[in-house]
Parts: structure tokens; C-alpha cells; sequence
């Protein structure tokens, strides 16, 4: 939750229910089950790592006074390196959905490049995990374990594929164009 708090406000500083509204947006009916005071102890938790900053703003006559937050250069670079992670099988793939949706808004990174930088890894995953199904001394109740990450690797990669697709044809409505076919830019700091 952290990351993807932090992410949100890399595209502009913000309250903790503008962030909470855009976090329940991206998230279409699983953000209903959000407890509303998430957002809040998490900012509160990045304001004590350092990682936000916060600056009281008036209110609105009809509107509390709210706190601003904004990202520090430890916490752009905490979004940056969280971009790049492509550690692979998460348990949560709401947090990966967030990511992509979190890097299109604030321009971070192309959700595409994103999503190609974890499939490599799922793929490879896959190809490792494959190699030790076939091997022959495995005791037969480790390879059900074994077919078990298989068949969940091979479900996150039809999963990518269709996150791929919807990107993919995203962005090709708003560009009104073609996909493109030049390089995407990578990831931030260089990565790829």
C-alpha cells in the first residue's frame, strides 16, 4: 500500500481523500471493500519514513481544512525503485494493477514496458520451475508443489498478456493511432 500511495503522488501532491477516491477508481468495485482510514495511517507512516512531506491547506467554507501531501526526493526515489522491481509471483495482483494504473497517470513509465519487464521474469520463473517438474528424483508430494507454482506462473503470464492487450489498446485510442513501434522509453533510472 505504501508504494502505491507514493506512486499516486508522484504525479501531484495531494489530500488523503482525493488519493483514496483515485486509488477506489482504479480499483472499479474491489476498492469498495478499502478501509478509509488506510490511506491515512499509510500517510501518516511515509510522513514519519520521510518519504512525504504534508502542509495544511484551507478549506473550502463548506469543506474542511485538509493536510497536502508531497513526495521528497527519498520518496521519488523509493516510486522509482519500486517500478523497477519485477520480483514475481506477488500474492496481491491488485498491487500490480495499481502500479500500472499509477505509472500511466503520473507519467512514470510506459505500463507496457512495465508489463514486458514482468513477464521476462515470469518467464523465466516458468522456465526454471518446469526444469525441476521434469526432474525424475523429485519425491512425488514436492512435485505438486512444483506443478502447483507451474500452473500459477503460466496463469500470471495469460493474466500479463491481457493486461498487455488492454494497455496496448489504450494507448493506441489515446494517441488515435497505430501502437507504436520505436522503443517505449524503459524504465526510470535507465532500467529495462
Amino acid at each position: 500500500m505504501q508504494d502505491v500511495v507514493l506512486a499516486m503522488l508522484a504525479k501531484e501532491p495531494a489530500h488523503g481523500y482525493e488519493l483514496r477516491s483515485r486509488m477506489r477508481g482504479a480499483l472499479g468495485p474491489l476498492g469498495d471493500a478499502m478501509n478509509a482510514g488506510q490511506i491515512y495511517v499509510t500517510l501518516a507512516r511515509l510522513a514519519k519514513a520521510g518519504l512525504v512531506t504534508s502542509q495544511h491547506a484551507e478549506g473550502l467554507p463548506d469543506r474542511p481544512d485538509r493536510r497536502v501531501y508531497a513526495l521528497t526526493p527519498a520518496g521519488q526515489q523509493r516510486v522509482a525503485a519500486w517500478l523497477a522491481d519485477v520480483s514475481w509471483p506477488k500474492p496481491d495482483l491488485t498491487e500490480f494493477h495499481l502500479k500500472l494504473v499509477a505509472a500511466a497517470a503520473a507519467r512514470l513509465a510506459d505500463p507496457v514496458t512495465l508489463i514486458d519487464a514482468h513477464r521476462r521474469e515470469v518467464l523465466r520463473r516458468l522456465r526454471d520451475s518446469q526444469r525441476a517438474a521434469l526432474e525424475r528424483s523429485v519425491d512425488p508430494v514436492v512435485g505438486l508443489l512444483v506443478e502447483g507454482v507451474v500452473l500459477r506462473l503460466r496463469a500470471d503470464l495469460e493474466w500479463l498478456e491481457a493486461c498487455e492487450r488492454m494497455w496496448t489498446e489504450r494507448d493506441r485510442a489515446d494517441n488515435g493511432s497505430a501502437p507504436r513501434t520505436e522503443d517505449r522509453g524503459g524504465l526510470p533510472g535507465g532500467a529495462a
